[in-house]
């Protein structure tokens, strides 16, 4: 269980008559998932679990997300607005978040570009896994990490030379064939594109 660092006495509670919206947000892909309320009951036991929990207006009553379908939702971190009376949580989802099956209870839309790397992501984490047949992830992965490291050096050199040499459009395919490289790269080593950001995000600051 990750340590939460928050402190709920920091939330006022009093503007909503005791509760207060909670929006969750995937941590890695940055899509909203899902808003509920809290009461600061349920703020300290999300706060000493680690897992999102609800006051549940319907059922009158605690909740924690997942709580039947196994679907919790793990808390990275939590925020809180200017006001005081809106919480912020970044969260790994276990699963569907909606009851539709969906990943995300708000319906289908353009999603946050972020989102599409952590797909990619995912994609190449999966294929390395299952190794399907006839898929070019596992070709590069069958044939070793010297072979992807030398991908990776070609495409940033034909990535390069259209920046300098051809139109945006080029450029910018060339750089998405660097990109997905330098995924399977980084999955071959154990790592993934949310330790790139975690590294940017730390250099910002």
């Amino acid at each position: 269980m990750n340590r939460i660092e928050f402190d709920p006495s920091r939330v006022d509670f009093a503007k909503g008559e005791g509760l207060v919206p909670a929006i969750v947000q995937d941590a890695s892909s940055a899509q909203v998932l899902m808003l509920g309320y809290m009461d600061s009951e349920a703020l300290r036991h999300t706060v000493s679990t680690g897992m999102v929990t609800f006051w549940s207006r319907t059922k009158q009553r605690l909740w924690t997300k997942g709580e039947t379908s196994g679907h919790t939702l793990d808390v990275v971190s939590i925020a809180l607005d200017c006001d005081a009376d809106t919480l912020l949580i970044l969260a790994k989802p276990n699963g569907p978040t909606c009851h539709r099956g969906c990943t995300s209870c708000f319906d289908p839309g353009e999603s946050p570009l972020m989102s599409e790397l952590a797909r990619l992501d995912a994609v190449i984490a999966q294929r390395l896994q299952d190794r399907p047949e006839g898929s070019y992830t596992t070709k590069l992965a069958n044939a070793g990490i010297r072979r992807v490291a030398q991908k990776v050096g070609e495409e940033g050199v034909e990535t390069a030379l259209a920046a300098v040499a051809q139109d945006e459009e080029a450029l910018v395919n060339e750089a998405a064939d660097l990109v997905y490289h330098l995924g399977v790269a980084l999955r071959l080593r154990g790592r993934g594109f949310d330790d790139v950001l975690r590294v940017l995000r730390e250099r910002h600051r």
